[in-house]
């Protein structure tokens, strides 16, 4: 699946934590929220790791986004499904968010 941001919300989690919410357009043109946790970036490539849920002291699912078109103000993500830069991104965020989450990949 990939989708154009249709818009960028600041949002502050029950601990103070401010993040960014991202709504995409699905497939099937259902409104998809994910919050930024965290984002890098490797070999030239904006990377995000997001859950879809604000609340940071409920299990929610996680995954990382790769930014591809960026054109004015239009962003294009697209969910990350190479193995190996899976594998390569999951490792460089778990460094970064270290005991901040317990996240498993």
């Amino acid at each position: 699946m990939s989708g154009e941001i249709l818009r960028l919300e600041i949002v502050t989690g029950e601990k103070g934590i401010r993040m960014d919410k991202i709504i995409f357009t699905g497939d099937d043109g259902e409104n998809i929220e994910f919050f930024v946790i965290e984002e890098t970036q490797l070999s030239g490539n904006k990377y995000l790791l997001v859950c879809d849920s604000e609340n940071e002291d409920e299990d929610s699912e996680a995954t990382i986004l790769k930014e591809t078109a960026l054109d004015g103000d239009e962003v294009v993500y697209e969910f990350v499904e190479d193995d190996v830069e899976f594998e390569a991104v999951a490792k460089l965020f778990d460094e970064l968010v270290g005991e901040d989450a317990d996240i498993e990949f």
